[in-house]
Protein backbone atom coordinates (compact mmCIF):
# COMPACT_ATOMS: atom_id res chain seq x y z
CA UNK A 1 0.00 0.00 0.00
CA UNK A 2 1.42 3.38 -0.98
CA UNK A 3 0.30 6.93 -1.68
CA UNK A 4 3.30 7.63 -3.96
CA UNK A 5 2.74 8.22 -7.69
CA UNK A 6 5.90 6.22 -8.56
CA UNK A 7 7.07 2.79 -7.47
CA UNK A 8 10.39 1.10 -8.23
CA UNK A 9 10.19 -2.46 -9.58
CA UNK A 10 13.49 -4.37 -9.80
CA UNK A 11 12.23 -7.85 -10.73
CA UNK A 12 10.69 -9.11 -13.95
CA UNK A 13 7.21 -10.63 -13.80
CA UNK A 14 3.49 -9.90 -13.97
CA UNK A 15 2.22 -7.24 -11.59
CA UNK A 16 -1.12 -5.78 -10.66
CA UNK A 17 -1.81 -2.16 -9.82
CA UNK A 18 -4.87 -1.13 -7.87
CA UNK A 19 -5.77 2.53 -7.56
CA UNK A 20 -8.32 3.45 -4.90
CA UNK A 21 -10.10 6.65 -4.01
CA UNK A 22 -9.51 7.26 -0.30
CA UNK A 23 -11.78 10.28 -0.14
CA UNK A 24 -15.52 9.87 -0.42
CA UNK A 25 -16.52 6.71 -2.28
CA UNK A 26 -14.45 3.53 -2.10
CA UNK A 27 -14.06 3.23 -5.88
CA UNK A 28 -10.98 1.38 -7.16
CA UNK A 29 -9.48 0.28 -10.48
CA UNK A 30 -7.28 -2.79 -11.02
CA UNK A 31 -4.79 -3.19 -13.89
CA UNK A 32 -2.25 -5.90 -14.74
CA UNK A 33 1.07 -5.33 -16.52
CA UNK A 34 4.25 -7.22 -17.33
CA UNK A 35 7.78 -6.08 -16.50
CA UNK A 36 10.43 -7.57 -18.81
CA UNK A 37 14.20 -7.26 -18.86
CA UNK A 38 15.86 -5.12 -21.54
CA UNK A 39 19.29 -3.67 -22.30
CA UNK A 40 21.45 -2.15 -25.01
CA UNK A 41 22.46 -4.83 -27.54
CA UNK A 42 25.89 -6.15 -28.38
CA UNK A 43 26.11 -5.70 -32.15
CA UNK A 44 28.22 -7.35 -34.82
CA UNK A 45 27.92 -6.82 -38.58
CA UNK A 46 29.73 -8.36 -41.53
CA UNK A 47 29.71 -8.00 -45.30
CA UNK A 48 28.61 -11.43 -46.52
CA UNK A 49 29.38 -10.71 -50.17
CA UNK A 50 32.85 -10.81 -51.72
CA UNK A 51 34.85 -7.65 -52.33
CA UNK A 52 34.00 -6.10 -55.71
CA UNK A 53 30.91 -8.30 -56.12
CA UNK A 54 28.01 -7.25 -58.35
CA UNK A 55 25.78 -6.82 -55.30
CA UNK A 56 26.61 -6.42 -51.62
CA UNK A 57 24.88 -7.71 -48.48
CA UNK A 58 25.42 -6.79 -44.83
CA UNK A 59 24.24 -9.14 -42.08
CA UNK A 60 23.98 -7.69 -38.57
CA UNK A 61 23.20 -9.53 -35.35
CA UNK A 62 22.22 -8.16 -31.95
CA UNK A 63 22.51 -10.08 -28.69
CA UNK A 64 21.02 -9.10 -25.38
CA UNK A 65 17.85 -9.39 -23.35
CA UNK A 66 15.80 -6.89 -25.34
CA UNK A 67 13.77 -6.84 -28.54
CA UNK A 68 15.71 -5.06 -31.28
CA UNK A 69 15.31 -3.56 -34.73
CA UNK A 70 17.87 -2.48 -37.30
CA UNK A 71 18.63 0.47 -39.57
CA UNK A 72 21.37 1.12 -42.14
CA UNK A 73 22.82 4.63 -42.56
CA UNK A 74 19.87 6.32 -40.82
CA UNK A 75 17.42 4.56 -43.13
CA UNK A 76 14.07 3.02 -42.12
CA UNK A 77 13.96 0.60 -39.20
CA UNK A 78 13.32 -3.10 -39.84
CA UNK A 79 13.06 -6.33 -37.85
CA UNK A 80 15.78 -8.12 -39.83
CA UNK A 81 19.50 -7.39 -39.65
CA UNK A 82 20.02 -8.30 -43.32
CA UNK A 83 20.56 -5.46 -45.81
CA UNK A 84 20.90 -6.15 -49.54
CA UNK A 85 21.96 -3.95 -52.43
CA UNK A 86 24.32 -2.01 -50.15
CA UNK A 87 26.40 0.77 -51.69
CA UNK A 88 30.22 0.66 -51.44
CA UNK A 89 32.03 2.59 -48.74
CA UNK A 90 31.75 2.97 -44.98
CA UNK A 91 28.29 1.94 -43.81
CA UNK A 92 26.80 2.27 -40.31
CA UNK A 93 24.39 -0.29 -38.86
CA UNK A 94 22.23 1.08 -36.03
CA UNK A 95 20.39 -1.21 -33.61
CA UNK A 96 17.85 0.05 -31.10
CA UNK A 97 15.93 -1.52 -28.26
CA UNK A 98 12.16 -1.26 -28.69
CA UNK A 99 11.78 -0.46 -24.99
CA UNK A 100 13.85 2.70 -25.36
CA UNK A 101 17.07 1.50 -23.73
CA UNK A 102 19.27 3.12 -26.38
CA UNK A 103 20.91 2.71 -29.78
CA UNK A 104 24.15 0.86 -30.59
CA UNK A 105 26.06 1.47 -33.84
CA UNK A 106 28.52 -0.70 -35.77
CA UNK A 107 30.59 0.43 -38.78
CA UNK A 108 31.44 -1.89 -41.68
CA UNK A 109 33.27 -1.23 -44.94
CA UNK A 110 31.91 -2.42 -48.29
CA UNK A 111 34.65 -2.57 -50.93
CA UNK A 112 33.82 -1.83 -54.55
CA UNK A 113 34.71 0.69 -57.23
CA UNK A 114 32.54 3.28 -59.01
CA UNK A 115 31.28 2.15 -62.41
CA UNK A 116 31.58 5.70 -63.79
CA UNK A 117 32.42 9.29 -62.93
CA UNK A 118 31.50 12.68 -64.40
CA UNK A 119 34.33 15.25 -64.16
CA UNK A 120 32.23 18.28 -65.09
CA UNK A 121 33.00 20.45 -62.06
CA UNK A 122 29.58 20.24 -60.42
CA UNK A 123 30.97 18.77 -57.20
CA UNK A 124 29.43 15.32 -57.73
CA UNK A 125 31.46 12.34 -58.96
CA UNK A 126 34.13 14.68 -60.31
CA UNK A 127 36.95 12.23 -59.57
CA UNK A 128 37.34 8.45 -59.70
CA UNK A 129 38.83 6.47 -56.82
CA UNK A 130 38.27 3.43 -54.61
CA UNK A 131 37.61 5.28 -51.37
CA UNK A 132 36.72 2.16 -49.37
CA UNK A 133 40.46 1.36 -49.31
CA UNK A 134 41.52 4.82 -48.12
CA UNK A 135 42.96 3.36 -44.89
CA UNK A 136 45.44 1.25 -46.87
CA UNK A 137 48.27 3.67 -47.42
CA UNK A 138 50.26 1.13 -49.47
CA UNK A 139 47.46 0.45 -51.97
CA UNK A 140 48.05 1.67 -55.52
CA UNK A 141 45.82 2.09 -58.56
CA UNK A 142 47.11 2.34 -62.13
CA UNK A 143 44.73 3.76 -64.76
CA UNK A 144 45.10 2.95 -68.48
CA UNK A 145 43.37 3.86 -71.71
CA UNK A 146 41.96 1.17 -74.00
CA UNK A 147 45.34 0.81 -75.74
CA UNK A 148 47.10 0.01 -72.46
CA UNK A 149 48.79 3.39 -72.07
CA UNK A 150 49.35 4.37 -68.44
CA UNK A 151 47.51 7.62 -67.75
CA UNK A 152 47.70 7.99 -63.99
CA UNK A 153 48.83 6.33 -60.78
CA UNK A 154 46.72 7.18 -57.74
CA UNK A 155 46.26 6.01 -54.16
CA UNK A 156 42.89 5.29 -52.50
CA UNK A 157 43.86 7.73 -49.75
CA UNK A 158 44.42 10.48 -52.33
CA UNK A 159 42.14 12.75 -54.32
CA UNK A 160 41.56 10.32 -57.19
CA UNK A 161 41.73 10.79 -60.96
CA UNK A 162 40.18 13.92 -62.43
CA UNK A 163 39.94 12.57 -65.98
CA UNK A 164 42.95 14.41 -67.40
CA UNK A 165 46.31 13.38 -68.86
CA UNK A 166 49.14 15.93 -69.01
CA UNK A 167 46.57 18.64 -68.36
CA UNK A 168 44.29 17.59 -71.22
CA UNK A 169 40.74 16.36 -70.67
CA UNK A 170 40.31 12.75 -71.69
CA UNK A 171 37.26 11.85 -73.81
CA UNK A 172 34.14 9.98 -72.80
CA UNK A 173 34.92 6.27 -73.01
CA UNK A 174 35.90 3.29 -70.87
CA UNK A 175 39.18 3.18 -68.96
CA UNK A 176 40.92 0.28 -67.27
CA UNK A 177 42.61 0.01 -63.89
CA UNK A 178 44.95 -2.30 -62.01
CA UNK A 179 44.60 -2.26 -58.22
CA UNK A 180 47.09 -3.56 -55.66
CA UNK A 181 45.66 -3.89 -52.14
CA UNK A 182 45.51 -6.09 -49.04
CA UNK A 183 42.56 -8.27 -48.11
CA UNK A 184 40.72 -6.63 -45.19
CA UNK A 185 40.28 -9.93 -43.34
CA UNK A 186 43.54 -11.78 -44.00
CA UNK A 187 45.87 -8.89 -44.99
CA UNK A 188 47.03 -11.04 -47.93
CA UNK A 189 48.24 -9.02 -50.94
CA UNK A 190 45.77 -9.00 -53.82
CA UNK A 191 45.29 -7.39 -57.19
CA UNK A 192 42.22 -6.61 -59.26
CA UNK A 193 41.72 -5.56 -62.87
CA UNK A 194 38.57 -3.79 -63.97
CA UNK A 195 37.18 -0.93 -65.99
CA UNK A 196 34.95 2.10 -65.55
CA UNK A 197 33.45 4.84 -67.69
CA UNK A 198 34.31 8.52 -67.92
CA UNK A 199 31.20 10.52 -68.86
CA UNK A 200 31.30 14.16 -69.97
Amino acid sequence: MSTDAAYLIDQIGVYSLEVSNTVGSNCSTLAFFTVSESENPTVTATVSSEDFADSHTIIATATGSGIYEFSLDQGPWQDSGTFTGVRPGERTVNVRDLNGCGITSFVVVVIDYPAYFTPNGDGYNDTWNIEALSDQMASKIYIFDRFGKLLKQIMPAGEGWDGTYNGQKMPTTDYWFLLYYNDLDTADPKQLRGHFTLKR
